[in-house]
């Protein structure tokens, strides 16, 4: 082992046995993550001032949501990751796209699971698909960080070599040091891209302006992810695509376009309407 290489903090995958059951981290980080960010949804809607009169869900709606939610990101997630990752391999052994236990998750596809849920959702609602879209960009990072943790505990999605003086040797990544790279992603997509939003929420008056929030949250996250590809090792799979740059770099880069297009729009939209600022 090179003498600058930390040791990975092997951890079991499986939190707890029960039986043949094996109840994984990977699994509790996702339920982790969508109760936790459907708590945070319900104290948001819950705070009068954020809002000035504009329609938003009620915290029983947010309830309902819940289940759609889930049924985005896990099948928005696994559908991205076969499509996106590994077209070849899931075509050849169909009898493998479900098993999602093994991981194998696409946030981009996730991200466009949650659009359609919200979308079906938000159909005769009094509230608009926007105003949907601003709470869960506010929620989202919750989820991300946990996610990214779990990928950590899995040892998966391990970084370019590297010899900083944290880099860690992964059980499955070969002989090299390695950036620790899911702990690189936990840190942006989740805790600073949080701190980020949560400024925004708490001291500004974006939630008034429907679309804003949802905008940057696609854009900082779009940024996050192109930024810590530098330090992520490709999938071996795929590879650099045209020589130069990641899958996720590329798919990346529609995010940060459409969240910026998106955030201007909005901004601009509620500009020319009238305030719904309760005198």
């Amino acid at each position: 082992m090179p003498l600058l290489a930390l040791p990975f903090p092997v951890i079991d995958p499986i939190a707890l046995q029960i039986g043949p059951l094996g109840i994984r981290w990977y699994a509790l980080a996702y339920v982790a993550g969508i109760l936790i960010g459907w708590w945070h949804m319900r104290r948001l809607v819950g705070i009068d001032r954020l809002w000035g009169g504009l329609p938003r869900p009620t915290a029983l709606e947010l309830d309902d949501f819940v289940l759609w939610a889930t049924l985005g990101i896990v099948l928005g997630g696994r559908i991205g990751y076969v499509l996106f990752y590994n077209p070849a391999h899931y075509f050849a052994h169909p009898e493998e796209i479900p098993m999602v236990w093994g991981g194998g998750m696409a946030f981009h596809g996730g991200f466009l699971g949650v659009v359609v849920a919200m979308a079906l959702f938000t159909r005769k609602k009094s509230f608009s698909l926007l105003t949907l879209f601003d709470l869960a960009g506010a929620a989202a990072p919750i989820g991300l960080f946990f996610g990214r943790l779990a990928n950590f505990v899995n040892g998966e999605l391990w970084g370019r070599a590297a010899d900083v003086p944290w880099a860690m040797i992964f059980p499955h990544g070969g002989p090299s040091p390695r950036h620790p790279s899911q702990l690189y992603e936990a840190a942006l997509e989740g805790v600073v891209l949080f701190a980020v939003i949560g400024h925004l929420v708490f001291r500004t008056d974006l939630m008034k302006k429907p679309g804003v929030i949802a905008g940057l949250f696609a854009a900082g996250y779009g940024l996050a992810r192109f930024t810590v590809e530098y330090f992520r090792e490709p999938d071996a799979q795929l590879g650099y695509l045209f020589g130069f740059i990641t899958m996720g770099q590329i798919l990346s880069l529609p995010m940060i376009a459409a969240g910026l297009a998106l955030a201007l729009w909005a901004w601009k939209r509620a500009a020319a309407r009238p305030s719904t600022e309760t005198p």
